[in-house]
């Protein structure tokens, strides 16, 4: 398997010239890498303008192996053989390497840049990525990664120590500044040149293909390919200034699956990316494996798109009963500047809101109070000036009986945990749990196997009046905001609670129907996808030019998007018959429309080609109707195809239809129609622009035939 590494961009505040410069002591060896042996001109080039430098080199290196892996493998040292292409014009520099020692049994490439920070042209960015890719070793390709690890962590740790190293040797000799290139034609001034002779500019890497554009350039610009890295923004490349500021102190292997996973997003969840933080929680939360990260995390997209989670803040209220009767709110900070949230349990009667309120409006309001959580840490990283990800919890039990153990209410405190760990991992930094009576045991047994194990090794659990004594409150949270309940002398605003009148309890009839209603409330809409039994769904248009406009997730397998018209409207399904068209099943509705004596062509007809959709993808776009009439939106199952009779069926393949269980797919979609004459865009760049329907398999392409707009995105 190869195992893949990306840094995130790297920010010098010094001209690209004089980086160069100090780059350029790095060789041939250099005492600050000592395993950096030496290294020899293979071959060098210099063109007759002075403005591209490539030359190659032979490094020998001292890996830091154990004795017997050395002698078994029966080397001392190991060379790899390093690319620099430097271009004075472009003001770019490509550091190309990979191992000559061993390369039949392992594959190290490396790939380096420095170029001009794109915001600022007298700052330089670095950026550095690698792949590894172990065959076999005698046995010792477990060692070998780990070896192979080390050393990456280790050079990405010192890479920007050793070049300030070189900037501040080159101020003690009085070298600040080194000129730009500048044409032959344009000659320079004698204190110029004498001042380019007296500081050597180093060399660097750049791919042939940048190498022949620099030669044939005449003007200054970017070469095709570079990325443009960011400073200090998450807007697009992630640096290294920006993540120790907001995200914190990450070891470079961690860096590198943050900025891997967030690329993977951007790549395919195009408009819904989640914050860097919440991405960094589910990395975290599963020890930063991004397969296992990013199965979750889609998981959770998911969720928060279906129930408009995102809006919970501006959008629902909760009721009279909770904001009475919730003995729960926020109460300023710790002592590690964390929001801190103070719910009186003991106090709160658990029985009642759930036979008042039902548990959806419990199970809503935890949520509004996690998506509260989320904005108060971004507030407090900007108040206190360092990384702030999680809040603490003040748990107080006095007052817990056995009422709290009522099955009902149980039930929904275990659904609300299982809810919160899915979807907000890592956002509990501490939960201190106060005067824990002796019924507390019990509760503790019926939640703690719900509970992650990260999770709870961040609690502290004190009995009695244990929290005043050492090793208590004090050391976690001020005296000045201790809540006057647990004798401090903070006034808290967290209600009380108390018993919720009977008056107000509602029948389990009537809690259904508003549980139902609560987690209906979505614009969203799921369906499942049989093999042999597509989902459709019937948009008749009456103005030509109006624009039908969709947006869906294929939430398990792989099916086909496909866009048909109709003059006529196909009969509506029958539920009552054997040969029915409609299923319901747990995923969601499954519909059919297009009558199986319908023959394409005759009665209906392909608008837009077929798109395949894989798992995990999000797809969003519009068609511009040319006719009036019925629109038949299809999902239909996609089968892989046959393969040849002469050949073996492809690994892929069969792990792909592994994962198509009992041939059903799931989408969840939502679409609306948008009247030519409410349409508030262009419709001419909808007919003519960004579309390419048929081709679309990762980014939205263009075509001035098709007149549908789409963007997908896997995921």
């Amino acid at each position: 398997m190869v195992q893949k590494y990306q840094s995130p961009v790297r920010v010098y505040k010094h001209p690209f010239e004089l980086i160069m410069a100090a780059y350029e002591r790095r060789f041939p060896t250099c005492p600050l890498i000592p395993m950096f042996v030496d290294s020899d001109t293979v071959s060098e080039f210099k063109s007759e303008d002075g403005a591209i430098h490539v030359i190659e080199r032979r490094c020998k290196l001292d890996i830091d192996a154990p004795r017997l892996l050395k002698k078994i493998a029966g080397v001392d040292y190991v060379y790899f053989v390093q690319k620099n292409s430097l271009n004075y014009r472009e003001r770019t520099l490509h550091i190309e390497a990979h191992n000559e020692t061993f390369s039949n049994r392992v594959i190290i490439n490396e790939h380096c840049c420095y170029t001009v920070h794109p915001e600022n042209e007298d700052w330089t960015c670095f950026e550095q990525s690698a792949s590894l890719d172990i065959k076999s070793f005698f046995g010792f390709e477990s060692t070998v990664e780990k070896i192979a690890m080390k050393q990456y962590t280790s050079n990405i740790k010192k890479g920007k120590e050793i070049i300030e190293y070189y900037l501040r040797q080159l101020e003690e000799e009085g070298v600040t500044f080194v000129p730009r290139w500048t044409p032959p034609s344009i000659a320079p001034s004698s204190e110029t040149s004498a001042s380019c002779k007296k500081q050597a500019v180093a060399s660097a890497v750049v791919p042939d293909a940048a190498l022949k554009e620099g030669l044939s350039s005449e003007t200054p610009g970017h070469p095709s390919g570079v990325p443009e890295p960011a400073a200090g923004t998450p807007d697009d490349k992630l640096d290294a200034d920006y993540i120790k500021r907001y995200l914190g102190d990450l070891t470079p292997l961690q860096e590198s699956c943050l900025i891997r996973l967030r690329q993977w997003l951007q790549e395919t969840h195009k408009g819904k990316i989640p914050k860097d933080e919440h991405i960094l929680r589910f990395l975290r939360a599963r020890d930063f494996n991004i397969d296992k990260a990013r199965e979750v995390m889609c998981q959770s997209l998911t969720w928060r798109k279906q129930h408009q989670v995102d809006y919970i803040l501006d959008t629902w209220n909760p009721p009279q009963v909770l904001q009475d009767y919730y003995a729960g709110g926020w109460h300023h900070h710790d002592k590690d500047g964390r929001p801190l949230y103070v719910l009186r349990l003991g106090q709160m009667d658990t029985k009642g809101l759930v036979r008042a309120l039902g548990e959806e409006a419990l199970l809503r309001y935890v949520l509004s109070i996690n998506e509260e959580g989320l904005r108060r840490c971004e507030e407090n990283t900007k108040v206190f000036g360092r990384p702030i990800s999680s809040w603490t919890c003040l748990v107080d039990l006095e007052g817990l009986n056995m009422r709290h153990l009522w099955r009902p209410g149980v039930k929904a405190l275990l659904r609300i945990i299982e809810v919160v760990e899915a979807n907000y991992p890592e956002t509990l930094g501490r939960l201190l749990i106060l005067r824990a009576p002796r019924v507390f045991p019990v509760l503790w047994t019926l939640v703690s196997p719900f509970i992650d194990d990260n999770t709870r090794r961040k609690f502290l659990i004190y009995a009695g009046n244990d929290y005043q004594g050492p090793g208590g409150l004090l050391d976690y949270i001020d005296r000045e905001v201790i809540p006057d309940f647990l004798g401090g002398e903070c006034m808290c605003e967290v209600p009380e609670g108390g018993l919720v009148p009977k008056s107000l309890y509602r029948t389990a009839e009537e809690l259904e129907n508003e549980d139902l209603k609560l987690w209906t409330e979505t614009i969203y809409q799921s369906a499942s996808v049989f093999k042999g039994a597509p989902h459709e769904i019937l948009i008749q248009i009456v103005d030509a030019s109006s624009v039908i406009t969709w947006d869906f997730d294929v939430c398990k397998g792989d099916i086909v998007f496909n866009i048909y018209h109709s003059k006529r409207s196909p009969q509506p399904p029958k539920k009552d018959s054997l040969g029915a068209h409609s299923i319901t099943s747990p995923g969601g509705n499954n519909v059919q429309l297009i009558d199986r004596a319908w023959q394409l062509g005759r009665d209906y007809s392909m608008v837009e080609s077929p798109l395949i959709c894989k798992e995990g993808e999000s797809v969003q776009g519009s068609h511009v109707t040319r006719w009036p009439g019925f629109y038949i939106l299809q999902w239909k199952f996609h089968s892989m195809p046959a393969c040849a009779a002469t050949s073996l069926p492809r690994v892929d393949d069969v792990l792909a239809s592994l994962q198509v269980s009992s041939h059903k797919c799931k989408v969840m979609y939502y679409t609306e129609v948008i009247g030519s004459e409410d349409f508030r865009g262009s419709m001419s760049s909808l007919e003519s622009s960004h579309s390419g329907f048929s081709q679309l398999s990762a980014a939205t392409t263009s075509s001035s035939q098709s007149h549908s707009s789409s963007m997908i995105s896997s995921g």
